[in-house]
C-alpha cells in the first residue's frame, strides 16, 4: 500500500448509479448490511442474494454517506455524517421490521460492522442481533504498512490533506481470479479520476478520511458492553487488514448472551466476496434463521 500526495479541490456531487440493494421476502427477519469505508454495497451483494433466496429474509444495502461520490467529495466526510447514513437506513428497517412484525437483523463489513455495533448498542431493544464481518477496530493485519501508525500523528497536520494509501494487491482477496480483476479495474483510476468508484470501490484511502473514522472507533470500543443482542462475528485467520485480535476484543466485550463466532482459515479481508463467502452466507442463513424461529415462538 504506497502513499501518493496530492490536492483534490473541492468536486461536485453525483447522481449515484444506485442507492443500494433492497430484496423483499415475506417471513424472515429485516436485515439491514452496512459496507466498509471506500467500499461499495456490491461487496455485499452475494450474501444479501443469498439471505433472501436460501433464508426468506429481507435484505437492505443502502449507500454510505458520499460513497460513490468523486474522491474530493468522499474524502470531505465526517464520521458523524457517516452514521447519520447507518442511522437513517436503519431507522427505516426498524420500521419495516416492526410493520412486519419480524426480528431486526443488523451487520456489516469492515467498518459497517462498526457502524452495526454502534447501532446494537444505541438501540438494545430493537436489534435481535448483530453480525460483524472482518470488523475493524484495529488495522493489524499482515499488509497493513509501518507508517499506517503514524496516523495518529498525521491528524495534527496539514500533511493529512494530501496523503492517500493506494489499495495495492491482495485487495483484502485470496481469490487470485477476482484479485487479478480488482487490480486490473484499479489500475485505470487516478486521485483524480474515480468515476467507476460507485459500482468498483475506491483505488485510494484519503489519510484524512483514517483520521476522522478514529473517533468513531474509540466510541464503538467504549459501547461494547452496551451491546446486549445475539452475536456473531465473522473473522478470516489471515487478514491482510484487521487480524483476529478484531473479534477477540469484541467477543470478549460485549455483553451479549448468544456470542457465536466463524474463524475462515481460506479467506483474507473481504470475507463476502472471497473463497469462503458461500460458507459466510450459509453461516448468515442460520444465524438469521435462529432468531426468526426464536421470535416466531416467543
Amino acid at each position: 500500500m504506497a502513499i501518493e500526495w496530492g490536492w483534490i479541490g473541492r468536486a461536485n456531487r453525483v447522481e449515484p448509479g444506485d442507492r443500494g440493494i433492497t430484496l423483499s421476502a415475506k417471513n424472515g427477519c429485516r436485515v439491514l448490511l452496512l459496507h466498509g469505508l471506500t467500499g461499495t454495497p456490491t461487496e455485499l451483494g452475494y450474501v444479501a442474494h443469498y439471505l433472501r433466496r436460501r433464508g426468506g429474509h429481507s435484505v437492505r444495502v443502502p449507500r454510505l454517506a458520499n460513497h460513490g461520490q468523486p474522491l474530493g467529495v468522499l474524502a470531505r466526510t465526517t464520521w458523524r455524517e457517516l452514521y447519520a447514513s447507518a442511522r437513517l437506513a436503519f431507522d427505516e428497517a426498524r420500521r419495516r421490521a416492526r410493520q412486519a412484525g419480524v426480528p431486526l437483523v443488523v451487520g456489516g463489513l469492515s467498518l459497517g460492522a462498526v457502524l452495526a455495533l454502534l447501532l446494537a448498542a444505541e438501540y438494545p431493544d430493537d436489534v435481535a442481533g448483530v453480525a460483524c464481518l472482518s470488523p475493524t477496530l484495529f488495522y493489524d493485519g499482515w499488509n497493513v504498512p509501518w507508517y499506517h501508525r503514524l496516523i495518529p500523528l498525521a491528524n495534527y497536520t496539514p500533511l493529512k490533506y494530501f496523503a492517500y494509501f493506494r489499495e495495492s494487491a491482495p485487495y483484502g482477496l485470496k481469490d487470485e481470479e477476482l484479485r487479478g480483476r480488482i487490480e486490473q479495474q484499479y489500475r485505470r483510476m487516478s486521485l483524480r479520476e474515480s468515476d467507476d468508484a460507485g459500482a468498483l470501490g475506491y483505488a485510494h484511502f484519503p489519510v484524512r478520511l483514517f483520521c476522522e473514522m478514529r473517533p468513531l472507533i474509540a466510541r464503538c470500543k467504549r459501547l461494547l458492553p452496551a451491546v446486549k443482542s445475539a452475536l456473531l462475528v465473522v473473522q478470516a485467520e489471515h487478514d491482510d487488514m484487521t487480524g483476529p485480535r478484531n473479534s477477540e476484543f469484541i467477543h470478549e466485550r460485549v455483553s451479549s448472551a448468544r456470542r457465536e463466532l466463524l474463524l475462515l482459515r481460506n479467506s483474507y479481508h473481504l470475507v463476502t466476496a472471497d473463497l469462503e463467502r458461500a460458507a459466510v452466507a450459509e453461516r448468515l442463513v442460520r444465524f438469521c434463521g435462529s432468531l426468526a424461529s426464536e421470535h416466531s415462538h416467543a
